[in-house]
């Protein structure tokens, strides 16, 4: 089989995890994760990483890579990533590059120049007092065309983009020039009609809860990580250690997160929609109660089929 990469890409709870399992399995690949919060140890139900059943499956990679509480860049992702689908061809196997955060993706297949900006502690510490919508006021001036993506909620990506802005003087949009591919890429996305979409959301926080999603943030505080660092990491880790901390009522902390998800999900398509080499596959039970499961891989599966014959 000739060296490709075969992306899957999808906002929060589009089923992504599942689907590439399956394609993985049946065309002789591993899955690296792209996503910037399973890269923790610790951080399992909220992140939604794949089960101890689909990893058994299939090699995952990219997940458990660093304690939680430390920094881990976009830089660092690309190279791991880029290492493991080197090992993955080596073993005359298929890469599946999987997961919803848009910069982890295109620094892979588009070979991106991440600056290697070293961590400034002093900037870090003064613009850790501004409010996320300081430091986003900040980014419009500076560049407004990176202002339109990054995710508004993920302070931590705020900061860091000032970082850049500031240590380099030039755009931090400006510094992410894409560059011509190493080896054919095929990239498919999952598109969920939005109303299915915020359904699906809404069921899998209530399950994570279930699942324990609660006690995991009480046992990251238990074990030292920073609730600072856990609110500047967004979503479940932001809106739950809140209520663990006592500042909002547990049915407080569910609205808000829920709310937050689907502003979450709806910046995501944003940033996969302005991308022209995306074919998209569509899930909708209310359109064809097949296109989940069966019907959405038998159509993932004909895009790969040609793409694996060209």
């Amino acid at each position: 089989m000739k060296k490709s990469l075969i992306v899957i890409l999808g906002p929060t709870a589009s089923g992504k995890t599942s689907l590439a399992t399956n394609l993985a399995k049946k065309y002789n690949g591993e899955i690296i994760c792209a996503d910037s919060r399973s890269v923790y140890k610790k951080l399992d139900i909220g992140t939604a990483k794949p089960t101890k059943y689909e990893q058994a499956q299939v090699p995952h990679h990219m997940l458990d890579v660093v304690e939680a509480g430390e920094i881990f860049t976009v830089a660092e992702f690309k190279k791991g990533a880029e290492e493991k689908i080197a090992g993955i061809f080596s073993l005359d196997k298929t890469p599946f590059l999987v997961g919803g955060s848009g910069l982890y993706i295109d620094s892979v297949i588009y070979g991106l120049q991440i600056p290697k900006v070293p961590p400034d502690w002093q900037l870090r510490e003064k613009l850790e007092k501004l409010s996320k919508e300081q430091l986003l006021s900040k980014i419009k001036k500076l560049d407004p065309k990176f202002a339109k993506i990054v995710d508004i909620n993920n302070k931590r990506r705020l900061i860091r983009a000032l970082e850049v802005i500031k240590k380099t003087g030039k755009k931090f949009s400006a510094l992410r020039r894409k560059n011509p591919p190493k080896y054919p890429i095929l990239i498919l996305g999952i598109n969920v009609p939005r109303r299915e979409l915020i359904k699906k959301i809404d069921d899998r926080v209530d399950q994570r809860i279930k699942q324990g999603m609660i006690e995991e943030i009480e046992g990251l505080i238990r074990y030292g990580v920073d609730p600072k660092w856990l609110d500047n990491l967004g979503l479940e880790y932001r809106y739950l250690s809140r209520y663990v901390r006592g500042q909002i009522s547990k049915a407080e902390a569910i609205r808000q997160l829920k709310s937050a998800i689907h502003q979450f999900a709806r910046r995501q398509m944003t940033w996969f929609k302005k991308n022209k080499d995306i074919i998209w596959i569509k899930d909708s039970t209310e359109a064809d109660p097949s296109r989940t499961g069966e019907g959405l891989r038998a159509e993932a599966e004909e895009k790969i089929n040609k793409f694996l014959q060209k």
